[in-house]
């Protein structure tokens, strides 16, 4: 038994997947075994696996035709786990030599965390650095996250298996159990990981190092990409979904954090009139349940006060309130990406979500 079991699905990946191979061989942690799911690939990928696995017996490989979505290609892998730690890696992506080592040094640090995760350099289809994703880090402030977006990054993530086989835990289900069977959500793409990491998130279990684990690799054909749309239609139901659960394990009045998300910078647009909808009665209810719940601290203060810029949807409100909070805190590059997709939209023709507001 591997100390890290390593779940790298593929499905024709065949074009990075030998450098995302690569990056796990070389880490500076030795104890590992990786995982190869492939999905039915036909362009090579399935091949190149397997000249891995001939050559280091720590890499093995896996072909699940039937599985059903990503989810399901993903619980496979889980099902063959017997390890401490299971680390989830793409085939597009590259590990940073240490990623392990810092991964299970918090973890030993943490005994009550069960999701370790970090920063991202970005990268293109040619491997050259595009910019620097950063997560939360304060402990409150991820907590709080979950409800507006996902603050993992699902390639950089680390889970203790314990945890999964004591909890249950799958991608796409609800392990938590905390709303009627009837209502609750099953998820086999396009946001499991916000799903799996949510349910975990709102209870204190996940954190982010301040350290960078990956590279990220953005080249047009990732799912964000090519189907933002229905990615961020179904995490708004995801975030409405963490939010009744948590009102309902808390015992506190449900909010709605649908006006106040905003995925991979973008913000919802609300009818029937956005310029013309005040928010700031529905941001205080939130606001007042979440303190109810997670007390005052500094994590969750920083989190609401950018939240509390979205009450308006008016251009020219919007961004003299963001000026504002960007007086007292240090704003992150998708935060202000959310306030220029929102003036811009009509521009850059970016995917719109409407709800009621």
């Amino acid at each position: 038994m591997a100390t890290i079991d390593v779940l790298l699905p593929v499905k024709n990946g065949k074009a990075y997947l030998t450098e995302a191979i690569e990056s796990i061989i070389q880490q500076s942690y030795a104890d590992w075994r990786l995982i190869v799911l492939d999905h039915g690939s036909d362009d090579g990928s399935y091949e190149t696996s397997l000249e891995y696995a001939r050559k280091d017996s720590r890499v093995q490989v896996f072909q699940f035709l039937d599985a059903v979505g990503l989810s399901g290609l993903l619980n496979k892998g889980l099902e063959l786990c017997d390890c401490q730690f299971v680390m989830r890696h793409d085939a597009d992506d590259i590990a940073l030599p240490d990623r392990m080592k810092l991964a299970l040094a918090a973890f030993k640090s943490n005994p009550g965390i069960d999701v370790v995760g970090g920063h991202a350099i970005q990268i293109d289809a040619k491997g050259n650095e595009t910019g620097l994703i950063r997560v939360p880090t304060d402990p409150a402030r991820l907590q709080v996250s979950f409800f507006f977006k996902n603050p993992m990054i699902h390639p950089a993530t680390m889970i203790r298996f314990s945890a999964i086989k004591a909890m249950g835990i799958r991608y796409g289900i609800d392990f938590l159990k905390v709303l009627p069977e009837s209502e609750r959500l099953k998820v086999n793409g396009l946001a499991e990981d916000y799903y799996l990491f949510g349910q975990l998130g709102i209870m204190g279990k996940c954190m982010n190092l301040d350290e960078y684990l990956i590279k990220y690799r953005w080249h047009g054909e990732n799912v964000g990409a090519k189907k933002a749309f229905d990615q961020i239609t179904l995490s708004l139901k995801i975030s409405r979904y963490l939010a009744a659960a948590f009102c309902t394990k808390n015992r506190i009045e449900l909010f709605d954090p649908a006006p106040f998300c905003t995925y991979s910078g973008t913000l919802i647009n609300l009818q029937p009139s956005s310029e013309k909808t005040d928010l700031l009665k529905s941001f205080n209810y939130l606001s007042t349940n979440l303190v109810k719940a997670m007390g005052q601290s500094d994590g969750l203060a920083r989190e609401l006060a950018f939240r509390s810029v979205l009450t308006t949807r008016n251009n020219f409100w919007l961004l003299v309130k963001f000026l504002r909070f960007k007086l007292r805190f240090k704003a992150d590059l998708e935060e202000w990406y959310a306030i220029k997709s929102w003036i811009t939209r009509y521009i850059k023709k970016r995917p719109t979500i409407s709800i009621d507001a």
